[in-house]
């Protein structure tokens, strides 16, 4: 880093960016926590279907990553960051009326259908996953922005991996606050038989205008770009960011570790509630649901929120590790969070699962530094390249679900997707981020 870049001060955008990746935590968490809600109102009629199609709502937010990872790098070359954050936001306020207009569409339309097979699909659904793609994209391009520039910043007494982990703690409080909005203000509380579509409507109008006033205050605060992190405009780069092994093999740790994350994150809840609808309350100790401020909650998504919430602890207690080499981190992280997922098959016991969400608070930061290092003027690109990993949000979840369908609706076995994503992570923490070529 040259003594100018050493000389701008990076505290206020990097507060700036602390504050915005809450939002994309708050958003992703808050699009799967509809699935169970979504699946009573939307899916009533699916058949056999209805986990398939319930998991499709975080299959339609994550396939958005590897096919506009790439737009978001090619915008920070030719507008910078400033710009490209500005740009992403309006694309989520764009997919929040979409949001808002599948609520609209159902209300008017209450009729409007097709079918698959036996599955009786409502338009407005259709209309609500075309929503969740778009707003996808734009937390894409945000995390486009957002991870490198963390990565890269001076922020006196931080270290790279602490400041992304400090980013994850606030993506963390988003995470954990999401299934509360779900539940307990967009929902009201109500249990699944009692749902109403066009409770959704004020909430993202709600967060159309927050996102409204974000883009505002953003035109007007200075976010400066880092040199040395992106090839300059009409700059052509002498190698393929795929030449990086240890980058490729991080795309491919990106893939597993979203994956699982969201497999656990977005689906405990569909667990629990298969477990509770055959009788097994022992495993709530005794509750269908608890009441908290009073607000009832139901069990499987307190579940969720402690999931989330245990990432959030884990990021806050990370990101004083400065001394812990990302490698370690990530290595004893797999290993407990694929012990923990083993327990919760053996027992049949949902609650196991949360605890690997303290263990997935460490992945991404560690993951995602060690995937980029040593990368130069590759890192915009590289980073770019890594959301496509993030594709197995999209596909691994989709794939339990269907497994879960093939089993006849039970979920027990189908966490042993997650086992297999801990043992690859594992392996990238011990062999494969080894750096076999850099760009300096």
């Amino acid at each position: 880093m040259s003594q100018q870049q050493k000389q701008v001060n990076y505290l206020a955008p990097f507060i700036t960016l602390v504050i915005l990746f809450f939002f994309v935590g708050f958003l992703t968490t808050a699009n799967g926590q509809f699935q169970g809600p979504l699946k009573a109102v939307f899916l009533s009629n699916a058949g056999d279907l209805k986990n398939t199609f319930a998991t499709l709502i975080s299959f339609a937010w994550f396939m958005a990553y590897p096919l506009t990872g790439g737009i978001g790098s090619s915008w920070v070359t030719k507008y910078g960051y400033k710009r490209t954050l500005i740009q992403a936001i309006l694309i989520l306020i764009a997919g929040l009326g979409i949001f808002w207009l599948s609520s609209l569409y159902t209300i008017e339309f209450p009729d409007s259908h097709f079918t698959i097979s036996s599955a009786i699909i409502p338009w407005g659904y259709v209309i609500f996953l075309l929503g969740s793609y778009v707003v996808g994209a734009g937390a894409t391009i945000l995390q486009v922005v957002i991870n490198p520039y963390l990565t890269a910043c001076d922020v006196k007494n931080t270290q790279p991996v602490q400041r992304l982990n400090i980013g994850g703690s606030a993506n963390s409080v988003g995470t954990t606050l999401a299934p509360f909005f779900v539940t307990g203000i967009v929902f009201g509380g109500l249990s699944m038989e009692e749902v109403n579509i066009s409770q959704i409507q004020v909430s993202f109008l709600g967060l159309m205008v927050v996102f409204a006033v974000v883009t505002l205050i953003l035109t007007r605060m200075k976010l400066p770009d880092i040199k040395g992190t992106k090839a300059e405009s009409g700059e052509k780069l002498e190698k393929s960011v795929w030449s990086f092994s240890h980058l490729t093999m991080g795309v491919l740790g990106i893939f597993f570790y979203v994956g699982v994350e969201v497999c656990v994150g977005a689906n405990i809840n569909l667990y629990a509630i298969e477990l509770q609808n055959a009788g097994r309350q022992f495993l709530f100790f005794g509750m269908d649901s608890l009441t908290i401020g009073g607000v009832n909650f139901a069990i499987p998504a307190l579940m969720a929120t402690l999931y989330w919430g245990g990432m959030l602890i884990g990021r806050l207690i990370s990101s004083s590790l400065n001394s812990i080499p990302p490698q370690t981190q990530l290595a004893v992280a797999a290993i407990f969070a694929a012990l923990s997922t083993v327990g919760a098959i053996v027992t049949d016991n949902p609650w196991l699962l949360v605890a690997v969400g303290f263990f997935h608070s460490v992945m991404w930061g560690s993951i995602f530094t060690l995937a980029i290092s040593r990368l130069g003027k590759y890192t915009s690109v590289a980073s770019g390249t890594i959301m496509i990993g993030v594709i197995g949000g999209s596909l691994l979840p989709l794939f339990q679900g269907m497994f879960a369908d093939a089993m006849g609706g039970m979920w027990r076995w189908t966490w042993f997707i997650v086992v297999i994503g801990e043992l690859y992570i594992l392996y990238y923490a011990l062999l494969g981020s080894k750096v076999k070529q850099a760009a300096d």
